[in-house]
Protein backbone atom coordinates (compact mmCIF):
# COMPACT_ATOMS: atom_id res chain seq x y z
CA UNK A 1 0.00 0.00 0.00
CA UNK A 2 1.06 3.38 -1.29
CA UNK A 3 1.86 6.04 1.82
CA UNK A 4 0.80 8.91 0.20
CA UNK A 5 -1.47 8.85 -2.32
CA UNK A 6 -0.75 11.72 -4.73
CA UNK A 7 3.00 11.02 -4.44
CA UNK A 8 3.23 7.60 -4.76
CA UNK A 9 6.84 7.58 -5.13
CA UNK A 10 7.35 9.22 -1.81
CA UNK A 11 8.81 7.20 1.09
CA UNK A 12 9.26 9.50 4.29
CA UNK A 13 6.76 10.84 6.76
CA UNK A 14 6.06 14.34 6.84
CA UNK A 15 8.81 16.21 9.37
CA UNK A 16 7.12 17.87 12.66
CA UNK A 17 9.16 21.73 12.44
CA UNK A 18 6.96 23.75 9.86
CA UNK A 19 3.76 24.37 11.61
CA UNK A 20 1.33 27.42 12.49
CA UNK A 21 -1.64 27.76 14.86
CA UNK A 22 -4.58 29.72 13.49
CA UNK A 23 -6.65 31.43 16.33
CA UNK A 24 -9.80 33.33 15.20
CA UNK A 25 -8.18 33.52 11.01
CA UNK A 26 -4.74 35.28 12.82
CA UNK A 27 -1.53 33.22 12.60
CA UNK A 28 -0.22 33.21 16.37
CA UNK A 29 3.42 34.95 16.21
CA UNK A 30 6.92 33.43 17.12
CA UNK A 31 5.48 30.18 17.68
CA UNK A 32 7.80 27.79 18.33
CA UNK A 33 6.19 24.60 19.95
CA UNK A 34 3.03 22.49 20.38
CA UNK A 35 2.39 19.88 22.24
CA UNK A 36 1.03 16.54 20.90
CA UNK A 37 -3.01 15.72 19.68
CA UNK A 38 -3.76 13.22 21.93
CA UNK A 39 -6.84 11.16 23.25
CA UNK A 40 -7.80 8.96 25.41
CA UNK A 41 -11.14 6.41 25.65
CA UNK A 42 -11.38 4.30 28.99
CA UNK A 43 -12.20 1.05 29.13
CA UNK A 44 -15.37 -0.10 30.51
CA UNK A 45 -15.32 -3.84 31.66
CA UNK A 46 -18.70 -5.82 31.24
CA UNK A 47 -19.52 -8.73 33.36
CA UNK A 48 -22.12 -10.62 31.94
CA UNK A 49 -23.98 -13.16 33.95
CA UNK A 50 -23.08 -16.84 33.48
CA UNK A 51 -20.01 -16.07 32.06
CA UNK A 52 -17.71 -14.56 35.22
CA UNK A 53 -14.72 -16.00 33.11
CA UNK A 54 -13.90 -12.58 31.83
CA UNK A 55 -15.19 -8.99 31.57
CA UNK A 56 -16.05 -7.79 28.07
CA UNK A 57 -14.47 -4.59 26.99
CA UNK A 58 -16.32 -2.13 25.74
CA UNK A 59 -15.37 1.85 24.97
CA UNK A 60 -16.59 4.25 27.68
CA UNK A 61 -15.62 7.92 27.96
CA UNK A 62 -13.42 10.13 25.83
CA UNK A 63 -10.78 12.68 27.19
CA UNK A 64 -8.79 14.95 25.30
CA UNK A 65 -5.62 16.00 26.78
CA UNK A 66 -4.76 19.47 26.82
CA UNK A 67 -2.14 21.50 24.23
CA UNK A 68 0.28 22.88 25.34
CA UNK A 69 1.45 26.31 22.62
CA UNK A 70 4.57 27.66 23.42
CA UNK A 71 6.18 31.16 21.74
CA UNK A 72 9.02 33.50 21.79
CA UNK A 73 8.47 36.34 23.43
CA UNK A 74 7.16 39.44 21.17
CA UNK A 75 4.83 42.51 21.51
CA UNK A 76 2.15 39.86 20.07
CA UNK A 77 -0.42 40.02 23.03
CA UNK A 78 -2.66 36.89 21.83
CA UNK A 79 -1.83 34.52 24.62
CA UNK A 80 -2.29 37.69 27.21
CA UNK A 81 -5.94 38.60 26.03
CA UNK A 82 -6.97 35.22 25.83
CA UNK A 83 -5.51 34.32 29.25
CA UNK A 84 -7.27 37.44 30.26
CA UNK A 85 -11.22 36.26 29.33
CA UNK A 86 -10.65 33.65 31.63
CA UNK A 87 -9.05 34.79 34.87
CA UNK A 88 -8.40 38.66 34.98
CA UNK A 89 -5.85 40.48 38.25
CA UNK A 90 -8.37 43.45 38.18
CA UNK A 91 -11.01 40.72 39.43
CA UNK A 92 -14.60 39.20 38.41
CA UNK A 93 -15.94 43.12 36.97
CA UNK A 94 -13.06 43.02 34.41
CA UNK A 95 -13.01 39.54 33.39
CA UNK A 96 -15.16 38.59 30.12
CA UNK A 97 -16.33 34.65 29.85
CA UNK A 98 -18.06 35.93 26.88
CA UNK A 99 -15.75 34.30 24.03
CA UNK A 100 -13.41 32.79 26.62
CA UNK A 101 -13.52 29.53 24.42
CA UNK A 102 -12.09 29.13 20.55
CA UNK A 103 -11.74 27.02 17.70
CA UNK A 104 -8.45 26.75 16.92
CA UNK A 105 -6.35 25.15 13.47
CA UNK A 106 -2.85 23.30 13.78
CA UNK A 107 -1.57 22.74 10.07
CA UNK A 108 1.66 21.41 9.05
CA UNK A 109 3.60 22.36 5.98
CA UNK A 110 6.29 20.58 3.83
CA UNK A 111 9.75 22.07 3.60
CA UNK A 112 8.59 23.44 0.25
CA UNK A 113 6.07 25.51 2.23
CA UNK A 114 3.12 23.58 1.03
CA UNK A 115 -0.11 23.22 4.15
CA UNK A 116 -0.48 19.18 4.14
CA UNK A 117 -2.20 18.50 6.74
CA UNK A 118 -4.32 20.58 9.42
CA UNK A 119 -6.20 19.72 12.14
CA UNK A 120 -9.34 21.51 13.93
CA UNK A 121 -9.55 21.79 17.52
CA UNK A 122 -13.02 22.62 19.45
CA UNK A 123 -13.93 24.94 21.97
CA UNK A 124 -10.50 25.68 23.49
CA UNK A 125 -9.87 28.03 26.69
CA UNK A 126 -6.93 28.88 28.13
CA UNK A 127 -6.29 26.68 31.68
CA UNK A 128 -2.53 27.58 32.55
CA UNK A 129 -0.95 31.31 31.16
CA UNK A 130 2.85 31.62 31.62
CA UNK A 131 3.98 35.37 30.52
CA UNK A 132 7.55 35.36 31.12
CA UNK A 133 9.96 32.31 31.97
CA UNK A 134 12.52 32.30 34.71
CA UNK A 135 14.70 35.55 34.02
CA UNK A 136 17.92 34.87 34.22
CA UNK A 137 21.01 37.40 33.74
CA UNK A 138 23.86 35.28 32.89
CA UNK A 139 21.83 32.88 30.57
CA UNK A 140 21.65 33.59 27.15
CA UNK A 141 17.62 31.73 25.67
CA UNK A 142 15.24 32.83 23.97
CA UNK A 143 12.59 34.00 26.50
CA UNK A 144 9.33 31.63 26.21
CA UNK A 145 5.81 32.50 26.93
CA UNK A 146 3.42 29.29 27.08
CA UNK A 147 -0.69 28.44 27.56
CA UNK A 148 -2.40 25.28 28.26
CA UNK A 149 -5.67 24.43 26.23
CA UNK A 150 -8.37 22.53 27.56
CA UNK A 151 -10.44 21.66 24.21
CA UNK A 152 -13.32 19.47 23.89
CA UNK A 153 -12.11 17.52 20.95
CA UNK A 154 -10.46 17.66 17.35
CA UNK A 155 -10.66 15.61 13.55
CA UNK A 156 -8.15 16.19 11.04
CA UNK A 157 -9.35 19.01 8.37
CA UNK A 158 -10.19 16.12 5.28
CA UNK A 159 -10.44 19.59 2.78
CA UNK A 160 -6.87 20.03 2.94
CA UNK A 161 -5.26 17.81 0.41
CA UNK A 162 -2.31 15.99 -0.51
CA UNK A 163 0.10 18.30 -2.38
CA UNK A 164 1.78 17.75 -5.27
CA UNK A 165 5.56 17.88 -5.15
CA UNK A 166 7.92 18.80 -7.72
Amino acid sequence: MARFTVNSSRFDPYLGYKFKIMIEGQYVAALNKCSALKRTTEVTPWYEAGDPSAPRQIPGKTKYDPITLEAGVTHDTTFEQWANKVNNFQGEAAMSLAGFRKDISIEVYNPAGQKVLAYLVYRCWVSEYQALPQLDAGGNAVMITSIKLENEGWQRDTAVPEPKET
